[in-house]
């Protein structure tokens, strides 16, 4: 496994004068839990400020990375909220796969986009429901991300991993990447976004993720790499009372 440093992006001095980049301490919040239905809230209060209206910049620019020149893939969203980029790799003609607790964001992704779709529930997953465009190139779960096995979804190509790792419970990431890996392809490309913030600050989430656990819960199966780092130090940030906010691109690929 190699773990390559990352091209320099639009670097905060506070952020690298703050020696916490590359530390493994995660502070108090090792314990943090944030459960279902405060998630549920969140989207019925409208409280989304992780939700990007433009889609991510970085997944723009690196799409080549996810694609990797193939087409006809199929490509996982996990916890994807109604990221508008499942539309845009829809549109491209690979298949996409969410998983997303809140029934109010599956539904609303569909209506952003005027999508018509049908909804059946999920056999095999008690309570769970399934909402797919008629065109059939998007299916969205509506049930937790433990639910599925590839025996339910199948295997993806692709993964785009934003507001996802670094929403699971700190507790449960073992338990998450390892679900992560058996869904999918041996060859398959894996895109990820991690956020970086001195994590005495903020409770999260999202939740500081070290580069050294990263290569702890995926190192063994794949070779990462961490492609760029980019300030993305907002005002909304500052409320929270940091002083610094990157994120941190990281792609690993099946061996």
């Amino acid at each position: 496994m190699h773990w390559l440093q990352a091209r320099p992006g639009h670097m905060d001095h506070s952020a690298d004068a703050s020696g916490l980049l590359e530390g493994s301490d995660i502070g108090s919040q090792k314990d943090r839990v944030v459960t279902e239905e405060e998630w549920l809230q969140k989207w019925e209060m409208g409280n989304i400020g992780f939700h990007k209206e433009q889609g991510h910049p970085l997944l723009q620019k690196y799409l080549d990375v996810l694609l990797n020149g193939r087409s006809g893939l199929r490509i996982f969203f996990p916890l994807c909220g109604k990221a508008v980029e499942m539309k845009w790799l829809a549109d491209m003609g690979h298949s996409v796969v969410g998983v997303e607790v809140s029934e109010e964001a599956v539904k609303e992704f569909f209506s952003d986009h005027s999508l018509p779709y049908c909804e059946e529930p999920v056999p095999e997953i008690s309570g769970a429901k399934m909402f797919q465009s008629t065109s059939g190139n998007i299916s969205l779960y509506c049930c937790s991300v433990y639910d599925l096995s590839s025996s339910i979804v199948g295997k993806f190509d692709g993964v785009w991993d934003r507001g996802a790792l670094v929403a699971v419970n700190p507790c449960d990431r073992q338990r998450y990447a390892s679900l992560m890996i058996n869904l999918v392809e041996k060859n398959s490309s894996y895109l990820l976004v991690t956020v970086s913030y001195d994590p005495n600050k903020h409770k999260g989430p999202p939740f500081y993720v070290p580069e050294s656990e990263i290569k702890s819960l995926f190192g063994n199966c794949c070779e990462i790499r961490c492609l760029e780092k980019v300030d993305d130090f907002s005002e909304r940030h500052r409320q929270w009372g940091l002083d610094y906010f990157l994120e941190n691109l990281v792609d690993y690929s099946g061996e």
